[in-house]
């Protein structure tokens, strides 16, 4: 079964990879993204290095009411912006840690919304924040 989280994002401020890239270092987060992505144009499978390893996630580039149509439900979740971009993975701990990672970097700099399938959102970056690093964990788990 399929994992998705989303981060709604005003279309204007999504950053092109070396700026996202600069973003996730300031985080503090191991994670390098494949210096060939080109934001709008990918779709599909993101080579990352987590860790020091190679791992990557699923990244998807569409309109916000893609993903939520209902345009109450999606002013709920998004708060207005109008574009999403999607990570998807299975049941990988490095896959789910490379989403987070990136997710909260949109979510530090660049006001993204993060929301795990189209859930309630996350309250606060803390909360984002701690849930990335126990992903993270749990990937050092497997990886030791």
């Amino acid at each position: 079964m399929a994992n998705e989280q989303y981060a709604f994002i005003e279309r204007a401020k999504v950053p092109p990879r070396a700026q996202w890239q600069n973003t996730v270092n300031e985080t503090g987060f191991d994670l390098q993204m494949d210096e060939g992505l080109q934001v709008f144009e990918h779709s599909g499978f993101l080579p990352c290095k987590l860790l020091g390893s190679d791992s990557g996630v699923e990244t998807y580039y569409v309109a916000a009411n893609e993903i939520i149509s209902e345009p109450d439900q999606l002013n709920q979740i998004a708060g207005g912006r109008d574009f999403c971009i999607a990570f998807r993975w299975g049941g990988s701990y490095q896959e789910a840690a490379c989403a987070m990672i990136l997710s909260y970097a949109l979510a530090t700099s660049y006001g993204a919304v993060i929301s795990y399938k189209g859930d309630t959102p996350y309250a606060s970056l803390e909360a984002l924040q701690n849930d990335t690093e126990e992903i993270i964990k749990e990937a050092l788990k497997i990886k030791t």
